[in-house]
């Protein structure tokens, strides 16, 4: 049985989306469950200004991802290190069992997303996400869709509108 919370940032979830500039970009996934979440931070002078989020799972993945943006946002980095998958799952009033899972992602994600940012000020190669991969493209129909959601997409379209997934236009 899902708390209150959990379905409130389940049913309308806060920070859904991509920062198109963001400096701090964190993803993690759990083969097991097929949970897949990415975080995106905006930093300025140390402050996390604005976070976002991506997130293709259960609706626990999801209330996760929204809760987490919501306590981050307007941290310091050394306060957002301290967020933790008990933070986390104690702020949505509790996860099931067979879900506590999902609150790990979460913090790693956010964990993930600081080590970024932090390895791009200090000049170290960073690793693209994994997520960017390229729409995919029916040439018989012209139809273009999401590589994630299977949504079909505007040909010009940057973003899909389902997943807020960043598109490549490369056919």
């Amino acid at each position: 049985m899902y708390s209150k919370t959990v379905m409130d940032h389940f049913k309308t979830p806060r920070n859904v989306g991509v920062l198109d500039e963001a400096n701090g970009v964190g993803e993690v996934g759990n083969p097991l469950c097929g949970d897949m979440m990415t975080i995106y931070l905006d930093i300025q002078d140390d402050l996390i200004k604005d976070i976002k989020f991506q997130t293709f799972g259960c609706g626990a993945a999801i209330a996760v991802s929204s809760m987490l943006t919501e306590m981050a946002k307007g941290k310091t980095l050394d306060e957002a290190k301290k967020i933790t998958n008990k933070d986390v799952a104690a702020a949505l009033e509790g996860l099931p069992k067979n879900k506590l899972h999902c609150s790990n992602l979460g913090a790693d994600a956010l964990h993930q997303a600081i080590k970024n940012y932090e390895d791009r000020n200090a000049g170290k190669a960073v690793a693209e996400p994994k997520r960017q991969e390229k729409h995919t493209h029916n040439h018989e129909g012209g139809t273009c869709y999401c590589p994630y959601c299977d949504t079909e997409v505007e040909e010009d379209a940057t973003h899909c509108k389902s997943c807020q997934l960043k598109l490549d236009h490369e056919h």
